[in-house]
């Protein structure tokens, strides 16, 4: 069973950066897409940022591009989130995610942020 394990959450002032990282326990050599999704309280879940293992090829919601920046390890199936000038808004919980070539998905238990005003 495939496990993905955040770490990095906490609670940070606006202006400020947090590093979230991911660490997935499964064969990265199935891993095609990374990322990071976020749910904030009342909301649904949405994606923040995504990224190709292979190739690097990233994704950013509008509202962190500029902001957030994704990296990966595509051997060590990490992926972190750099999270540069945060707004209240970015507050909530953070889920690390996996697509794997065939189509299967993954989920870590999530960890959360708040960013105060």
């Amino acid at each position: 069973q495939v496990q993905l394990v955040e770490s990095g959450g906490g609670l940070v002032q606006a202006g400020g950066s947090l590093r979230l990282s991911c660490a997935g326990s499964g064969d990265v050599f199935k891993v095609n897409i990374m990322g990071w999704f976020r749910q904030a309280p009342g909301k649904e879940r949405d994606m923040v940022a995504t990224i190709q293992r292979i190739v690097g090829f990233e994704k950013y919601a509008s509202s962190v591009r500029g902001r957030f920046t994704i990296s990966r390890d595509k051997i060590q199936n990490t992926v972190d989130l750099q999270m540069d000038s945060v707004k209240p808004e970015d507050s909530g919980i953070y889920y690390c995610y996996e697509k794997t070539f065939d189509g299967a998905e993954y989920w870590g238990k999530g960890t959360l942020v708040t960013v105060s005003s």
